[in-house]
């Protein structure tokens, strides 16, 4: 069969008002783990605790995303989702409202737990959607090229709302108050994520499940080392993304401007987004592993760079650089995740690559808040490298690991 070029695209079968919600929809969850971060550190005066109260966001994530994903294969995308929007809406804005109470700091962990849990799964699912679509409704040849681009999207889409979203707490903290990124999550989660669970696509159950819902495949494929691996070197770039934000958060607080910390990020997601986009049109013979260890070294470099950095243009020349790695890299950990889901368990695959992201993010949000708070910046600043060298000698073990592919 050849690619027929009247074939509908993906931007036909999904429609141009679903990549539009679907983008707006993330954003709520790329601002939750930074928002928590900046409210408490402002409200009760800790760097310390803001970086163990994201951890507890990035915990609740971790232990029930992936069970979100597996009862959308089960049961279908829209309750798991018109669910998770209201309670995560409510949930956030109960957090804003303990946080600047006299409760104590348990609590105020419980709360944030609670938001992580309750977090809908909107990139992870946003993929499983599209790739169930790709596979289900386009010719076989046009398949391969078409869910590359998707991943290229979706990677370049999640790149800038996870730039966006703290540059945007950053501005409403700055602007408004702490507590303005928090409401505004909850509004956007509310509207937003409740539209993109009732959008037609939210119906696309995969073809390969069987009539009573259930997957062809087997549970314990999800723990193959060929998919363990990119799962590890998924969570090393949340690592980096939580290390650099709070380790510039400290950078930032040394030069009385703590809030302006998100300003400064957003730069690194320039070059990110931009090459995360251009992934798509990469040579075939350029292959996903050769990506992942190139762009890991390139991300490795650009750490480097941040701890020699002693000025905020110094700062900034090595978060560009760290753009270039960044982007690329998620674009390719989506892109081995997508191609090797087990059978009817892609949601489930997607969702647990989504929490080891924000895992990552906020472990090392209160590795690196601690370590800033007791030794001060110059530590901190090291963190970025350690994640990145997480990145990198995954790549390594996945090449050792791909002969052994079936």
């Amino acid at each position: 069969m050849t690619q027929n070029p009247s074939s509908p695209s993906l931007l036909r079968l999904a429609g141009l008002p679903y990549f539009l919600i679907a983008f707006v929809a993330r954003l709520p969850f790329a601002m939750m783990v930074v928002g928590v971060l900046t409210i408490v550190v402002t409200a009760r005066g800790s760097l310390s605790m803001g970086g163990l109260t994201s951890a507890a966001v990035g915990i609740g994530t971790a232990l029930i995303g992936p069970f979100l994903g597996a009862a959308a294969d089960r049961y279908g995308q829209r309750p798991v989702l018109a669910a998770a929007a209201v309670l995560n809406s409510a949930m956030l804005g109960i957090f804003a409202l303990v946080v600047y109470s006299t409760m104590s700091e348990a609590f105020v962990m419980l709360t944030a737990f609670a938001i992580g849990a309750t977090a809908p799964q909107v990139s992870p699912m946003s993929r499983s959607r599209l790739v169930t679509i790709i596979d289900d409704r386009m010719p076989e040849p046009q398949r391969p090229r078409t869910t590359s681009a998707t991943m290229s999207y979706e990677s370049a889409a999640d790149e800038m709302v996870f730039v966006f979203g703290p540059f945007l707490v950053g501005a409403l903290a700055t602007l408004i108050s702490p507590w303005a990124p928090i409401a505004l999550a909850s509004a956007l989660t509310l509207l937003f994520v409740g539209a993109f669970a009732l959008h037609p696509t939210g119906r696309h159950v995969s073809a390969s499940r069987r009539a009573d819902g259930t997957a062809p495949s087997r549970a314990s494929e999800l723990f193959w080392p060929v998919l363990l691996v990119v799962v590890v070197g998924i969570f090393g770039v949340g690592l980096f993304f939580g290390a650099t934000l709070t380790a510039l958060t400290s950078f930032m607080a040394d030069r009385d401007a703590a809030e302006q910390a998100g300003l400064l990020y957003g730069v690194m997601g320039i070059g990110s987004a931009i090459l995360a986009l251009g992934v798509a049109w990469l040579p075939v013979r350029f292959t996903l592993h050769a990506r992942w260890l190139l762009f890991a070294a390139i991300l490795v470099g650009g750490s480097v760079l941040v701890i020699s950095a002693s000025t905020i243009p110094a700062m900034l020349v090595a978060l560009a650089i760290l753009g270039v790695g960044v982007g690329p890299t998620l674009v390719t950990l989506y892109s081995l995740g997508a191609a090797r889901s087990p059978l009817g368990r892609s949601a489930t695959v997607m969702s647990m690559l989504g929490a080891g992201v924000v895992v990552g993010q906020a472990a090392a949000a209160a590795i690196t808040g601690e370590l800033a708070e007791r030794a001060g910046t110059g530590p901190a600043l090291l963190m970025p490298l350690i994640a990145s060298a997480i990145v990198l000698a995954a790549a390594v073990v996945n090449r050792l690991l791909t002969p052994m592919q079936r």
